[in-house]
């Protein structure tokens, strides 16, 4: 599993899965949403544009991304 730090309140779905490079593109992240292949906390997750807050876990392809926040330095 890996981490991801959000800097911010939330990131969209599929830009989580694009910046993790789960998917090569913003429209590749929707089109694995749209197929019901992502799944959010144990759940399958259909909002292509679902806001991931921190303490949730992404899983896609067989990758797992646990969303943290952002250490405040």
């Amino acid at each position: 599993m890996v981490e991801f730090e959000l800097r911010g309140e939330y990131i969209a779905l599929c830009d989580l899965l694009k910046t993790e490079g789960i998917a090569e593109s913003g429209g590749q992240g929707k089109a694995f949403v749209a197929e019901g292949i992502v799944m959010v906390d144990g759940e399958t997750e259909l909002r292509k544009t679902a806001k991931i807050r921190a303490g949730q876990i992404v899983e896609c392809m067989g990758q797992q991304v646990k969303v943290i926040a952002a250490s405040k330095n």
